[in-house]
């Protein structure tokens, strides 16, 4: 994270994931202890992977609808005197060849907050081990092991753990979003759509499931849009 501005709050820390279907915002305060306590927080759907899976670059509009919602995040953090900024960006900023106006766009927005900041790209291991630190964070020991699924829209990260830390991690690619433009084309989609989605996502987690043991865990943990959206529909939430 880059230094904090003068009349920021030193303690005041904001955190942005730009993954291939969404941008999630988390402004805090760092406590004494380490902990968070949470000030705001916020998620929007820019779909900044569109066509990333078949043309390898980033659309200019895709761009555009991102920025147009770091540029409302960034008055958010300047509003809030934050101190401290970290974004990072997974699955289509890894993938995407014209990533460096991406870049330059982050500068652009984040540089109002923090002078120097910009957007980086993690690892698909560094995106599965921070999910788990997240997902697992309030949960009891007791309830380990656990396995935790980032379904996101790029990449899925499958990792197994517990309160001593990551044991196995693997990020697959494949995602809500790449599934979608590559075999799902019809809406609703037809029977032979879903049965090759079917066979692609089989194909892509097959080492996933030989790499982590997920028959070890204890505790199951599904995080981020999908599985927020699949829970929503068992429960027959509005």
């Amino acid at each position: 994270m880059n230094a904090p501005n003068e009349g920021a709050l030193p303690n005041r820390v904001g955190a942005i994931d730009c993954g291939t279907n969404s941008i999630r915002l988390l402004i805090a305060d760092v406590t004494a202890e380490g902990t968070l306590v949470n000030v705001h927080r916020e998620m929007r759907i820019v779909r900044l992977g569109q066509g990333v899976d078949a043309t390898g670059a980033f659309a200019p509009e895709a761009i555009e609808r991102t920025r147009v919602a770091l540029a409302d995040y960034a008055a958010l953090m300047r509003d809030a005197r934050v101190g401290k900024v970290r974004m990072v960006a997974t699955s289509a900023t890894r993938d995407a060849a014209n990533r460096e106006v991406f870049f330059e766009m982050t500068r652009a927005e984040l540089g109002t907050v923090v002078p120097g900041a910009q957007a980086e790209v993690i690892t698909g291991d560094e995106e599965a081990r921070l999910s788990f630190t997240g997902a697992i964070g309030e949960l009891s020991d007791e309830a380990g092991p656990f396995v935790v699924v980032d379904l996101g829209g790029g990449s899925t990260e499958l990792v197994f753990g517990d309160a001593d830390g990551v044991q196995a991690a693997y990020s697959a690619d494949i995602g809500c979003v790449r599934i979608t433009e590559r075999c799902l084309p019809g809406n609703p989609p037809t029977a032979e759509q879903v049965a090759a989605a079917r066979e692609f996502a089989t194909e892509r987690l097959a080492a996933a499931f030989a790499e982590v043991p997920v028959e070890r865990a204890h505790t199951w943990v599904g995080v981020a849009g999908t599985m927020t959206t699949l829970a929503a529909i068992a429960l027959d939430l509005p």
